[in-house]
């Protein structure tokens, strides 16, 4: 019997057996399926742009570019930008002690030379042409030369450009009295601050004096008449400038940062004394803000420093700048607490650690706590709930206001929740 050798069949059911094909005419079967694309080719990674010959102006020109807030330059690193809030190292190589030297001392005076190797910092302004202007804060870092620049736009932003609560203006009208602009380094204080002094000088015929350490935006007289007075340069001390500014004839006097007593107390007294007198803290509410004003001073003067700021307190407005969710750029928080008759009984009787409550029970007078504008923008979906969350004063109350809201609100366009991140 024959098992290797069957014969083809008669039945049309069944099919022939195919001839075996030679070795040689062997082909891969055909698949069926759509192949798998083919691995896509990572671009490669340029090498590192030489610092040799370097001027700074050309790093500066990519912060303007990238829209980025600020440039740190150090040794045994290259540059570094920070764009949105993060920090981005640039294609170039690392820094050596010597090159960034030369970079640096490009950019200043012999006479700053001078003061810096005597006082080993300096903080000075840099102007790009036609383009921006940079606060610089140049330091010592591990034996050599080190520098951050902050950008600085040369169009002063309106209030309504930056986001800011629509009652900053308002604020701007007052005759007298103190506002305070608080928050944490790189919050934007000087840019409301500028966008508030703008307003004024834009609407009002006032005399303003600025000091500034350095002078950052740069106004013109528009309506209003105003100087501005750099420390270092046009004045010894922000003491100095402030009790100097009192005779000549000002409306309005802005203090770049209260850094001591002394010029708490003149700023207070400026206030007093009928002006309008702007200045920033770096606190990050209103109430530490006050205790903060209050005990800089001995025992012996702060009952007297309690009254005189709940009389002439004014606001305080604390802010501080999150990552805009889904996009690119930042969007302000601001807590906005309003000086009423009850939040100055407050002061006055050394209860500061009840202004937060007061403040969120307040809002039919314009005020909101930092926990709810971080509830309100992460309901409008500009920050994420992870920003909300790392930002906030009380997170488990933040989560119950969001929750609280989310439950209540109305459904329809610009008032859905979003989704949580």
């Amino acid at each position: 019997m024959q098992q290797n050798n069957i014969p083809p069949s008669n039945n049309p059911g069944m099919r022939p057996p195919m001839p075996r094909p030679s070795v040689g005419s062997m082909m891969p079967p055909v698949q069926n399926q759509t192949p798998e694309a083919p691995p896509v080719e990572e671009e490669p990674k340029l090498p590192p742009q030489t610092l040799k010959d370097l001027h700074i102006d050309e790093l500066l020109h990519i912060v303007v570019d990238k829209n980025a807030s600020d440039l740190h330059v150090c040794a045994s690193s290259p540059p570094v930008i920070r764009e949105d809030g993060k920090l981005k190292r640039l294609n170039y190589e690392e820094f050596t002690p010597q090159e960034i030297q030369r970079m640096m001392y490009d950019i200043i005076s012999d006479e700053n030379i001078n003061k810096f190797e005597t006082t080993l910092e300096l903080d000075f302004s840099y102007a790009l042409p036609r383009r921006a202007r940079f606060r610089v804060n140049m330091y010592r870092d591990r034996g050599s030369v080190a520098g951050a620049f902050r950008l600085i736009p040369q169009k002063i932003p309106t209030v309504e450009q930056l986001n800011l609560p629509a009652i900053l203006n308002r604020m701007c009208e007052k005759p007298r009295g103190l506002i305070l602009v608080t928050g944490p380094t790189g919050s934007g204080k000087s840019t409301s601050l500028a966008a508030m002094i703008n307003h004024i000088n834009t609407n009002f015929a006032h005399h303003i004096i600025t000091i500034e350490d350095p002078i950052e935006y740069l106004h013109e007289h528009k309506q209003s008449v105003i100087n501005q007075r750099e420390v270092g340069s046009d004045t010894r001390s922000f003491l100095n400038a402030l009790r100097g500014s009192l005779r000549e004839d000002p409306d309005i006097l802005l203090v770049g940062e209260m850094r001591d007593m002394e010029t708490i107390s003149l700023a207070i007294t400026a206030a007093e004394t009928g002006h309008l007198v702007f200045a920033t803290l770096h606190t990050n509410n209103a109430a530490e803000s006050v205790d903060r004003m209050i005990d800089v001073f001995p025992p012996g003067q702060q009952e007297q420093i309690r009254v005189q700021l709940s009389n002439n307190l004014v606001s305080i407005i604390s802010q501080q700048l999150l990552p805009r969710a889904g996009t690119t750029g930042r969007v302000p928080a601001n807590e906005i607490m309003i000086a009423s008759s009850a939040i100055r009984n407050l002061i006055r009787e050394a209860k500061s650690h009840q202004i937060t409550s007061m403040i969120q029970t307040s809002g039919n007078m314009g005020m909101i706590t930092m926990d709810q504008c971080l509830r309100d923008l992460y309901i409008k979906g500009f920050i994420t709930m992870e920003d909300a969350m790392s930002r906030c004063q009380n997170p488990d109350e933040l989560r119950k206001m969001i929750n609280t809201t989310a439950a209540g609100a109305p459904t329809g366009p610009g008032s859905q929740t979003p989704p949580r991140r």
